[in-house]
């Protein structure tokens, strides 16, 4: 099969298409044929060779994301046919062909979204979900802060506080405001001008942001305190802006707030299956309503695999960019 290989650790340039053996499925997981996988700025962290490879072996092959068609069933699967469109997160192994996967990590896909758009939302929007309402305890009414507004991460979020019933402040560069507000934002804050901390507190009359979704970090850790409600809570799951900075933990004290920092990768299986349970549960059947939906920004092939890369670089996308198996 055909899959993009980490050749060494550096630049996009390192990125290769080659034949790779197909895996196998064992007794619990289903091989799927991918159809699409969408990038992720983990996908970046690796390639630089800042995330260990999950699946040590002659070949290291990146892709958190996928959509598929179910090829072949192990021998104890029971939730899935050949055939069937299923999507879902993998620790590596989604820029190929076929991957393995258990089949409870596995997700139908919606029939209003479909196979093409499908691997766009897996990842993000199980990351949001997972920060703002599972970790966050995100409710109807509330205030919500998420950083990088236009992101793939931020662009889940802001439908997932809306379809909730919550509210939702974004940060972002003067030329994405308007998408972010199209998909439902209260208020899109240009980062390069504007104090979100000050207009934070004043659309909430003083109250502060009650879940504050961070993808950035660095400095803005201690401004996301000063954002923040009492009892709020700061899920940091990202470091874009950089993992080393003082911090004044004395103001969070008084908030009695909570600083909480997560990531979907290095979870169990045990917790990844929870996780997507949870979300099948949850939050799947509001892209049947047209509640949620994926973003794409654009489209690349496999064999363009090193110029998706480059693009993601620029951070000029809005939502996800695609990548056509």
């Amino acid at each position: 099969m055909r899959a993009v290989v980490i050749t060494k650790y550096g630049d996009p340039d390192v990125l290769s298409v080659i034949d790779v053996e197909q895996p196998q499925p064992n007794e619990h997981e289903i091989c799927v044929k991918v159809r699409a996988t969408s990038l992720n700025r983990a996908d970046l962290m690796q390639r630089m060779g800042f995330y260990p490879d999950p699946f040590p072996g002659a070949h290291e092959i990146p892709g958190l994301e996928f959509a598929g068609t179910v090829v072949t069933c192990g021998a104890r699967v029971t939730n899935w046919n050949i055939g069937d469109a299923v999507m879902g997160i993998v620790s590596g192994g989604a820029y190929a062909e076929y991957l393995v996967v258990h089949e409870q990590q596995a997700m139908r896909v919606p029939t209003r979204v479909g196979l093409d758009d499908a691997a766009a939302i897996p990842e993000v929007f199980i990351t949001a979900w997972d920060a703002l309402v599972c970790q966050g305890n995100l409710q109807r009414g509330d205030w919500a802060l998420v950083h990088a507004g236009a992101s793939g991460v931020g662009t889940a979020a802001i439908q997932i506080c809306k379809a909730i019933g919550a509210n939702v402040v974004v940060t972002c560069s003067a030329n994405k405001r308007d998408a972010c507000l199209a998909l439902g934002a209260d208020m899109a804050v240009d980062y390069h001008v504007d104090d979100f901390v000050e207009i934070c507190q004043r659309i909430t009359a003083g109250k502060g942001i009650n879940v504050v979704l961070d993808v950035i970090g660095g400095e803005y850790l201690n401004r996301n305190v000063s954002a923040l409600a009492t009892k709020g809570t700061i899920v940091q799951v990202g470091l874009m802006g950089g993992g080393s900075t003082p911090f004044n933990i004395a103001a969070l004290m008084p908030k009695r707030a909570r600083l909480i920092g997560t990531v979907l990768r290095p979870r169990s299986l045990e917790e990844k299956i929870v996780a997507t349970q949870r979300f099948i549960n949850e939050m799947l059947p509001m892209f049947e309503t047209g509640k949620l939906r994926p973003v794409i920004d654009s489209r690349y092939s496999l064999e363009n695999i090193s110029a998706a890369h480059r693009y993601m670089e620029t951070n000029a996308s809005t939502g996800k960019i695609v990548i056509n198996v």
